[in-house]
């Protein structure tokens, strides 16, 4: 009986070893894809995109907010300008043909590049807040963001070996930047490259805080030189707050600012 138990301890010590490895490291944090990292990350960006922690109120947001862009809507503020609503339209028309909206897509095509209004006006606006109330136009919107916005943000920032935090940091100036370049606007990907002139990212064995530190930098740079976002806030007084606190995992409790506006995750 004692030889078989040994024998059993010899089998079982090396897999007990690979689940310990397996197994993150107490206090560990988890990637903004976890969900309810990823619950956080739409909370922050709902504080400075629409000024409330409940995003999912956000769906049937719109309006003109003079940045160039054309209409800004939904979720972190597709824009006609940008297209990226376009394909939100296009998303939802496919799931339900017979949409409030697919009346309009014709001139949402006309105006993506700038900010007219062209064919769209209060009809389009209304329009799309009574669609907003559909789970389909829902789906439409979580879908885009997490396409166009979420899911390459985060991958390019674990690429670079960033942590929660950075991760957010990457998402967000997504959301309000895009990737590339357009006009009179600086994208995500030069935002980066101005970060990566300064600093390396952990993945090239720089320092996490000094190459994030250089990365909002840069994009308070891009803010600024932008119609419409001059407020820098969101920066200054929330992700730079939490960088400044060591926060690199995002973990809560989070107290920051934006617009002068106090916000609090506990959990």
């Amino acid at each position: 009986m004692h030889a078989l138990r040994r024998t059993l301890h010899r089998l079982l010590l090396p897999l007990l070893a690979l689940c310990v490895a397996c197994t993150p490291a107490e206090g560990a944090s988890a990637d903004l894809d976890d969900p309810p990292k990823k619950e956080i990350a739409m909370r922050l960006v709902s504080s400075a995109e629409n000024s409330s922690l409940d995003w999912k109120d956000q769906y049937r947001y719109i309006e003109d907010i003079d940045d160039g862009r054309g209409y800004t809507a939904g979720l972190v503020g597709f824009c006609t300008g940008c297209g990226d609503l376009l394909r939100v339209v296009e998303r939802y028309t496919r799931a339900r043909p017979d949409n409030a909206l697919v009346r309009f897509l014709p001139a949402l095509r006309e105006v993506k590049g700038g900010d007219s209004h062209d064919g769209l006006g209060s009809a389009f606006t209304a329009a799309w807040r009574e669609a907003a109330d559909d789970p389909r136009m829902r789906t439409a919107q979580d879908e885009e963001r997490d396409r166009i916005y979420f899911a390459p943000a985060v991958a390019r920032a674990k690429t670079d070996g960033l942590g929660a935090l950075g991760q957010f940091i990457y998402y967000d100036a997504y959301v309000m930047h895009g990737y590339a370049d357009a006009k009179d606007t600086v994208g995500f990907r030069t935002i980066r490259a101005k970060a990566l002139a300064r600093a390396d990212p952990p993945a090239r064995g720089g320092d996490e805080t000094a190459y994030l530190d250089a990365f909002l930098d840069a994009r308070v740079t891009a803010m600024r030189g932008e119609r419409g976002h001059s407020d820098t806030s969101r920066i200054d007084t929330a992700q730079r707050v939490f960088l400044d606190d060591g926060n690199l995992g995002l973990r809560p409790p989070l107290v920051w600012k934006v617009y002068g506006d106090t916000y609090r995750i506990d959990r």
